[in-house]
């Protein structure tokens, strides 16, 4: 076991290792890696049934005021202002250079704005936006919450037997749902490209309702290892990996994040930071990199900060995320690459221990998603 005595816990620790997890160090907590049946059996699992999976690192906030959805949007360079109740939207919070400080998730629950924001990033997101819209809308961390996720197509099955009404809810919506005497919040989202919910509870209650799940025949504990190849397989980046500072949204690919009424010609077109470079990139300003997927020809794992190669020997990216894809039984990844390089059906080189590894520039997701959308 990982030595995790400078780390922070989560409401789950001692159901962590009353279940056999293998605990690391992530984002500053001790989590669960894995449990005793594996990575790929949990990897599995959530494919077919249902894992729950303890995101409690995660950070909780919310926006209060008048001016908080305004406020919100100077920040994000999405539509926040025209969010319907009880909906949620991917956003971006980007730097002056159009950079991505962090990717999260936000809804509109009609008193205030929720948002999640990853681990690692909490503490400075916070401090973002605290000082850039504090002014203008209360900013109130909720340290006192848990978050849970259930992911997989028998998600809902287990759910509705501890409150049926969370059947009514497609992807992306939200709503305040007591669960095993808890009083939650709960999204029909999560990141694994599976049906599924996100739960944030009390953290005092965190573990009465994460029992109450595990008892449900579909379900079973999931770790790290298994996110991080479901959301591989998904196509979805992981921040600090596919995106970071020094990514804009459109060498992401993520363009579709972007509504049309904060782009060019849009009713609250900019605005936001980092606008001209983004907006002038999404109007088809050159760029010198480009997220892709990659698939081996061979089958060899191509892991992270690999470099890519054109077939001639120029260097030409790097990836930046990769694995053997459980669902798919391949060698998969996601990393940039020159334009150039970028069209689907182009072969690449991964270096790999000084060995030439062909890949493919494919079409993402890998592995078709399944949201539940009504």
């Amino acid at each position: 076991m990982a030595d995790t005595a400078d780390l922070l816990t989560t409401p789950l620790n001692d159901l962590h290792l009353e279940l056999g997890a293998r605990m690391v160090p992530f984002a500053g907590y001790s989590m669960p890696v894995q449990y005793p049946d594996g990575l790929m059996a949990e990897h599995l699992h959530t494919r077919e049934a249902a894992g729950l999976f303890d995101v409690s690192h995660m950070g909780q906030l919310r926006l209060e005021g008048a001016d908080a959805a305004a406020a919100l949007e100077s920040l994000l360079p999405v539509d926040v202002m025209g969010l319907g109740l009880h909906k949620q939207r991917y956003g971006l919070l980007l730097n002056a250079a159009g950079g991505i400080i962090d990717d999260l998730m936000f809804v509109n629950r009609g008193d205030d704005l929720f948002l999640i924001v990853n681990g690692a990033c909490k503490a400075g997101d916070i401090a973002h936006i605290q000082a850039h819209i504090g002014q203008r809308c209360a900013v109130i961390p909720m340290p006192e919450r848990a978050l849970l996720a259930l992911q997989g197509p028998k998600a809902v099955t287990a759910l509705a037997r501890l409150n049926p009404d969370v059947q009514q809810l497609v992807f992306m919506t939200g709503m305040h749902a007591p669960l095993a005497g808890a009083d939650c919040y709960v999204t029909r989202s999560g990141y694994t490209g599976e049906d599924g919910f996100e739960i944030s509870v009390p953290a005092a209650q965190a573990e009465t309702l994460a029992r109450a799940l595990l008892e449900q025949p579909e379900v079973k504990p999931i770790g790290l290892g298994a996110r991080n190849s479901l959301r591989l397989e998904a196509g979805l980046c992981l921040y600090g990996n596919d995106i970071d500072t020094t990514t804009t949204p459109i060498e992401a690919g993520l363009n579709w994040a972007l509504q049309k009424v904060r782009r060019s010609g849009g009713e609250r077109a900019g605005g936001f930071p980092g606008a001209e470079r983004v907006l002038a990139q999404l109007d088809g300003a050159p760029l010198s990199r480009i997220r892709v997927g990659l698939q081996a020809q061979q089958r060899v794992p191509v892991r992270e900060h690999t470099k890519l190669q054109s077939v001639d020997g120029q260097i030409i990216g790097e990836v930046t995320s990769g694995l053997l894809g459980p669902s798919v039984n391949t060698p998969i990844a996601m990393g940039y690459v020159s334009p150039e390089h970028a069209a689907l059906g182009t072969t690449v080189h991964a270096m790999v221990r000084g060995k030439a590894v062909p890949m493919t520039v494919v079409r993402m997701p890998f592995q078709p998603t399944r949201y539940h959308r009504g």
